[in-house]
């Protein structure tokens, strides 16, 4: 099957209106029965810095994408068609953007609890909220860097290299830097009005256990989805049991539950801000998920919410 390969034109010009020394259009010569991966496999032949994973490959209506793992036949391209090409430029592996946002609060963290003369000007003894919140705060990042390692399965391989640096400010800064910064400071040391108010026993017990809680439940709920695809694939289906016979995105729910203990605790302005954002956020991709799911699969639960369980 030949095919032809070109950038869409934009809106309202001519098709044939491309750059001068452009490589496109290009003609590929694929199976009767080639993959979208046998594609771009080709098309990197052609053009070295076309890499897989740098493509976006379209077919008539230009939402009409081209999912890798899909058969060109199940999207009716046959010889002679023309496919769009579109360059998502440099890509980085989402396993190592995951990594890279984790260590960030990992170290800030670290460093702002041991180093408090560079920080604060002063040594003084760390509150036992403090010390709670500090362990429970370093073993979620540390967790998340081994779910990474030992759990995750990706949809997508990559994602562009230049979104690593926002997605890791929103880490690094507000849930790594600004958080330690307020959390581990003099103001709430050992023996202040402050420290003694939020270190109530009963309190700290109750929290430390909706965080445990919310930490292993999130676990759970990523093992269900890695256990949904198989190694090698990008295969999605249903995901049923702990969290999701409720909602679509039971982990978002327990990661915010956690953060919710962690603002409950501290009762910093820091706390609360990261819960907001980061809350706010994984609720935008928890709809965004709930969506896909429901057009995807026809007999997806109707029951079933986003991410808040009953509400949306």
């Amino acid at each position: 099957m030949r095919l032809t390969v070109t950038k869409r034109p934009p809106a309202g010009t001519d098709a044939k209106t491309l750059s001068p020394g452009s490589r496109y259009p290009m003609t590929v010569e694929v199976p009767d029965s080639a993959t979208v991966d046998d594609l771009k496999l080709a098309i990197a032949k052609q053009v070295k810095s076309m890499y897989p994973d740098r493509q976006r490959l379209t077919f008539g209506d230009k939402k009409n994408v081209l999912e890798s793992g899909s058969t060109l036949e199940k999207y009716a391209v046959k010889d002679n068609d023309t496919v769009y090409i579109k360059d998502l430029g440099p890509q980085i592996g989402w396993q190592t953007v995951f990594y890279i946002e984790y260590l960030g609060p990992i170290i800030f963290h670290y460093i702002v609890y041991n180093f408090q003369n560079i920080f604060y000007g002063e040594i003084f003894e760390h509150s036992e909220i403090q010390k709670r919140v500090y362990m429970l705060v370093m073993g979620h990042f540390i967790k998340r860097e081994l779910e990474t390692a030992f759990v995750h399965r990706f949809s997508h391989g990559t994602m562009p290299l230049m979104n690593v640096f926002k997605n890791s400010f929103h880490y690094h800064m507000l849930s790594g830097l600004n958080l330690a910064y307020w959390v581990y400071s003099p103001s709430t040391a050992h023996g202040t009005p402050l420290a003694a108010k939020l270190g109530n026993p009963t309190l700290m017990a109750i929290l430390t256990g909706v965080f445990l809680f919310a930490e292993v439940s999130n676990l759970m709920t990523h093992v269900t989805l890695r256990n949904l695809r198989p190694p090698g694939t990008r295969v999605r289906r249903i995901p049923y049991g702990y969290g999701f016979d409720i909602v679509s995105c039971p982990n978002y729910l327990f990661e915010t539950l956690a953060w919710v203990a962690i603002a409950g605790m501290t009762r910093s302005f820091a706390a609360v801000f990261f819960l907001i954002v980061s809350s706010g956020q994984m609720y935008i991709w928890a709809v965004k998920k709930h969506k896909q799911y429901k057009r995807e699969f026809s007999d997806y639960p109707k029951s079933r919410k986003a991410m808040i369980p009953f509400i949306a």
